[in-house]
């Protein structure tokens, strides 16, 4: 079935077209939710959260595609993994004393997966990661970043500018064996 035809079902209140749209969108999801939110736990409870939204407000949705509602349904879960963060107030600036520039190999690049630069951002502090995500995944602007967040246009400069200092190092650190591993 069409996902159109499921959101139009959906609407009508059919539970079985609710959980279709669920089991066709909810791995998606929670992908977006883990970018944000480091805790498989924390991340399950924002995709639940986000998904009530997503039905409850459903009837306000006008479908002008399958992009349009991936778009919808993402943003909402990036403002349920926000409210998340800003309710259990890690959204603490932090300081990373040794995120100086370092050149970085491009070897190193290169021979990371998908899955290992995913960890990488994943471990970085919250504030960096938040600010990272929002700006280099979804295209967002400094202006609009520090609306969301609360601060000010140049703290989410500095927290990306730190982010991606940070993930150099650890890329440099993590890098050799990394390459050492992909070239065997």
């Amino acid at each position: 079935m069409e996902i159109s035809q499921l959101v139009k079902e959906a609407k009508q209140g059919s539970a079985s077209a609710q959980k279709c749209l669920f089991d066709l969108l909810s791995d998606k999801m929670m992908l977006v939710c883990r970018r944000y939110v480091k805790g498989n736990e924390d991340a399950e409870e924002v995709l639940l959260d986000g998904f009530y939204k997503f039905f409850k407000n459903l009837n306000s949705f006008n479908f002008h595609g399958d992009a349009a509602l991936y778009g919808w349904l993402k943003t909402i879960m990036i403002n349920e993994c926000l409210m998340l963060l800003r309710k259990k107030n890690v959204f603490t600036i932090v300081t990373e004393a040794d995120a100086t520039d370092h050149p970085l190999e491009e070897a190193a690049l290169n021979n990371l997966s998908a899955k290992e630069i995913f960890n990488l951002i994943v471990q970085l502090p919250v504030g960096y990661r938040t600010v990272f995500n929002l700006y280099v995944i979804e295209g967002m602007e400094h202006k609009e970043i520090a609306a969301l967040m609360g601060i000010s246009d140049g703290t989410s400069k500095s927290q990306l500018s730190k982010a991606k200092l940070l993930l150099q190092k650890n890329i440099l650190q993590n890098g050799t064996g990394y390459v050492k591993r992909k070239s065997k």
